[in-house]
């Protein structure tokens, strides 16, 4: 083994954690298709939203993290379920009334209310594409319309009505006495309207493959289960996919944590090995609840991408997925200072420590340089003092900062000044409040500014904070943190900010006592 490879195998990032129980499957011997397989499912029953590239972005690093441990190949498959029935209509998205008129239609068969693709189905399927591929993911694209209608689910459906009664055996004891009356595993979709019904089953004839059933309005059908007539009700669906493709590992939110039974029972009583799993938690938007695709609360892909990069979004993703994080546009900043120190603590890393960093997963191992000289929270703050409308007007600030830097030198430096400022005139420029300081804030900062007018010294960030501080300890803040509190809230209209010294660097020094002075006399707010 090389020696990655022996970190990779005691390793406790999440990843390697996963992949090495994968690997456990194969201990044996090889799995008999020629590779492993991952798959990521995706309901396309609204817009895609953030939750499901965080799954498909989580499920591929398992997958480059089983490729250094083993030389088996592997593919991942992500699944859209485009033949589940419209249950109701998406709020936000045009065209309510015409999809108010094809519910229980299969999403592939309800116009596009956005009027750009064959379907709605086809629609959130091609953005869902949209977003993978923004990201680089190595993936195939699995249409359930396409799955069902062209055969390749013939035998695993031809095997379901051979054990149709083990596989309701299975599902009735998950359900409440009135729904098991009516329930059954197979969904037919009407010949004449189009609609996926939710309708008992009066025989399943598994020597021919049928079903037979009436429909809403008594009248007695007879479908072959194969070839697009009938699909399966989710949870079946969930198992009975994973026996047909032979799925080795799938990952799933912790509202499907107490089904996990069902679809591994789904999956055995077709006769196929149940897959490995990962359950992670939740997504909240900033009122707590949890992202929801129909309603469209929370922060989507393109929104975070307006004021970060993608790799900060990965960086968010990578972190804790056991524990459910608020996923909303005051939690860009953070996601973006901290994925930058990762990339710079790599570089001083053993491959031990290299392959439990962030960056690595993020990059697949082949992590680059951070030229990050001006953290992101920094930019925020200087768009905020200097009112920036574009991010040429930062880059006066940064080369005095960085004389060396310039946007084709430092082009991720480049990309953060153009998303502080869009983030600044956002989220920053309609929150900022500046108050009026007290007597004692008063004279501090008189004092700092008199302190810095005098100063004639490189504008070195450690020289100007060790002022700062001198300043607040000299003029009794106690604790320390009232001073700095103090000064954001009077120069930057807010209660949090940066390294003051760090920020003066920056500003610059002359620029600072003119912010002061100004902050001083009212002119800011």
């Amino acid at each position: 083994m090389s020696e990655m490879r022996d970190a990779a195998m005691s390793s406790k990032a999440w990843p390697f954690e996963e992949a090495r129980r994968i690997l456990k499957r194969y201990e044996k011997a090889a799995p008999e298709k020629g590779y492993v397989l991952f798959e990521t499912g995706y309901g396309p029953s609204g817009l895609p939203h953030i939750g499901t590239f965080g799954e498909v972005l989580r499920t591929t690093m398992i997958r480059k993290a089983f490729e250094v441990i083993s030389d088996i190949p592997t593919r991942l498959i992500c699944f859209s379920d485009d033949l589940d029935g419209m249950r109701k209509v998406p709020g936000n998205v045009p065209n309510q009334e015409m999809l108010q008129d094809n519910l229980q239609k299969p999403l592939t068969s309800v116009p596009d209310p956005f009027e750009t693709h064959e379907s709605f189905g086809h629609h959130n399927n091609a953005m869902l594409r949209r977003f993978l591929d923004t990201f680089g993911f190595e993936y195939d694209f699995y249409s359930a319309t396409e799955f069902y209608r062209s055969g390749q689910f013939d035998a695993v459906l031809l095997r379901a009505c051979e054990r149709y009664d083990d596989l309701m055996a299975i599902m009735l004891k998950s359900l409440r006495e009135e729904r098991r009356q009516t329930y059954s595993i197979f969904l037919p979709i009407h010949p004449e309207t189009g609609r996926v019904l939710y309708v008992p089953m009066k025989n399943v004839d598994a020597a021919k493959g049928e079903i037979t059933f009436d429909d809403e309005d008594g009248r007695e059908w007879t479908l072959p289960v194969t070839g697009g007539n009938v699909k399966l009700q989710w949870k079946p669906d969930f198992g009975a996919r994973w026996a047909a493709l032979g799925v080795d590992f799938e990952m799933y939110g912790k509202d499907h944590s107490t089904n996990t039974p069902i679809y591994d029972g789904i999956c055995r009583a077709l006769g196929a090995r149940a897959p490995e799993h990962f359950t992670y938690e939740l997504f909240l938007d900033d009122q707590g609840q949890k992202i929801s695709k129909s309603s469209g609360n929370g922060i989507s892909i393109d929104e975070w991408l307006t004021y970060a990069s993608t790799e900060s979004l990965s960086y968010f993703m990578y972190l804790k997925p056991k524990t459910a994080k608020r996923l909303y546009f005051d939690v860009i900043p953070k996601a973006m200072d901290e994925y930058h120190q990762q990339l710079r603590a790599y570089a001083t890393q053993d491959a031990a420590a290299r392959l439990n960093n962030p960056v690595w997963h993020i990059h697949s191992g082949d992590v680059p340089d951070s030229k990050m000289v001006v953290p992101f929270s920094m930019l925020l703050n200087l768009a905020s003092a200097a009112g920036a409308d574009d991010k040429a007007a930062m880059w006066g600030f940064i080369r005095r900062y960085a004389p060396d830097a310039t946007p084709e030198t430092h082009p991720d430096l480049d990309a953060a000044a153009g998303y502080a400022v869009k983030y600044y005139q956002d989220f920053v420029k309609p929150s900022k409040t500046f108050r009026a300081p007290d007597e004692t804030e008063r004279a501090a900062m008189d004092d700092l500014a008199a302190r810095l007018r005098a100063f004639d010294g490189e504008a070195d960030d450690e020289a100007l904070q060790s002022i700062v501080f001198a300043v607040g300890k000299e003029h009794g803040f106690e604790p320390l943190r009232d001073w700095f509190k103090a000064l954001y809230e009077v120069l930057l209209g807010q209660s949090q900010g940066p390294r003051f010294g760090g920020f003066i660097a920056l500003y610059g020094v002359q620029e600072t006592v003119e912010l002061i002075e100004n902050g001083l006399s009212g002119k800011l707010g």
